[in-house]
C-alpha cells in the first residue's frame, strides 16, 4: 500500500469533499478522458479509499471500468467553465484545459483546489451506475477555495458571503489554519484573538476578508463561511471565514497549535466557542456552519 499520511489526507477530505469534481483517467490508447461529478466520497483512511459513481450510459463507461486508475480533481471557485466543459459532450474536453500526468498517470488539471490520484481498487455494479473505488496513491491540496453546486446552481465562498452580509455594521473574522495551527493576534486586553476587521462603508464581506488576509497572512485564501452570528448589544453582524494558509508565516500574530493552553488566552467568548468547535471538527474532518447570536444558535452540517 502507498505510504499516505492519514492526518493530512483527513484534512484534505474535510476541506474539499463538498466541491464539484472532475474525474479523469486514460483510455486504452493513453488518451485523456474525464467527466464532471459531485458523487465523490471518502470510503476509508486505512487503506485510503475513495469512490466515484459513473452512469452506465456514459460514453466513458468502457474506458473507465477498464482503466488502471483515475484521478479526482476538486475544482476551485474560479473553474465554473471547466466544470461546464466536462459536463457537456465535446470532441476534446482537454483542448482548452491545462493538465499534466499525475504520479499514477491520470490527468491532473491545473488550478484545482485539490487532487487525488488513485489506483483502481474495485469496480462494483450498482443499478444504473457503476461505483469506482480507488486507492489514493498521491494527493495535494491548496489554499484555493472550492466550487460548490447546490439546487442547480454554482455556489462560491464569495457568493455566500455577499448573501450573509446584510448588516450595516459588519465585523469579519478570519480563522486561518495551517497544518493544525491557527493564527492568533494580540487583542487590547492582554489576551489573544482571531484576526478581525470592520467592513468599511460600502465594502462587502468578501472584500473585507481579502483586505484582512493581505494585512495579516497574504498566503492565506478564504474558504467557506464558518460562522454567522449577531451581537445585538453592539448592533453588529459577525461573519467568520475558514481560511487556509499556504505557509505558516504571518505579518501579524503567530500560528499556534489548538491546545488547551492556547485557547485559555482567547478573551472573546464567541471566538473561544468557535475555536473549540473547530478543534473538535478538525479531529474528525467534518465541518459545519454556525448560525445564531453570541450565545445561542445551531450548527448546520456541511454535507
Amino acid at each position: 500500500m502507498t505510504d499516505i499520511d492519514p492526518r493530512a489526507l483527513r484534512t484534505a477530505f474535510g476541506a474539499f469533499m463538498t466541491g464539484v469534481t472532475v474525474v479523469t483517467a486514460k483510455d486504452g490508447d493513453n488518451a485523456p478522458l474525464g467527466f464532471t461529478a459531485n458523487s465523490f466520497t471518502s470510503v476509508s483512511l486505512n487503506p485510503p479509499l475513495v469512490l466515484v459513481c459513473l452512469a452506465n450510459s456514459s460514453s466513458n463507461y468502457d474506458a473507465l471500468v477498464a482503466a488502471e486508475g483515475f484521478a479526482v480533481n476538486v475544482l476551485s471557485e474560479t473553474q465554473m467553465d471547466v466544470s461546464n466543459t466536462f459536463a457537456r459532450p465535446a470532441e476534446d474536453r482537454f483542448a482548452d484545459v491545462g493538465w499534466r500526468d499525475g504520479p499514477q498517470g491520470a490527468p491532473i488539471l491545473d488550478g484545482v483546489s485539490a487532487w487525488f490520484d488513485c489506483r483502481m481498487h474495485k469496480v462494483t455494479e450498482a443499478g444504473d451506475h457503476v461505483i469506482l473505488i480507488g486507492e489514493v496513491c498521491a494527493f495535494d491540496s491548496t489554499a484555493a477555495p472550492g466550487l460548490g453546486y447546490v439546487r442547480g446552481a454554482y455556489v462560491t465562498p464569495s457568493m455566500a458571503a455577499q448573501a450573509a452580509s446584510q448588516a450595516t455594521d459588519l465585523a469579519v473574522t478570519a480563522l486561518i489554519e495551517h497544518e493544525g495551527h491557527v493564527l492568533l493576534v494580540d487583542d487590547t486586553q492582554g489576551g489573544m484573538m482571531l484576526p478581525e476587521t470592520l467592513a468599511t462603508s460600502g465594502e462587502g464581506a468578501s472584500a473585507a476578508v481579502a483586505r484582512l488576509l493581505q494585512a495579516t497572512c497574504p498566503s492565506a485564501k478564504a474558504g467557506f463561511v464558518y460562522s454567522v452570528y449577531e451581537d445585538p448589544k453592539r448592533g453588529r453582524q459577525h461573519i467568520a471565514f475558514l481560511c487556509q494558509a499556504a505557509e505558516p508565516e504571518a505579518m501579524k500574530g503567530t500560528f499556534v497549535p489548538l491546545s488547551r493552553h492556547a485557547l485559555d488566552d482567547i478573551s472573546d467568548p464567541a471566538m473561544l466557542t468557535m475555536l473549540e468547535r473547530f478543534s473538535a471538527e478538525s479531529a474528525v474532518g467534518e465541518f459545519g456552519i454556525y448560525y445564531g447570536d453570541q450565545s445561542r444558535g445551531e450548527v448546520r452540517a456541511i454535507v
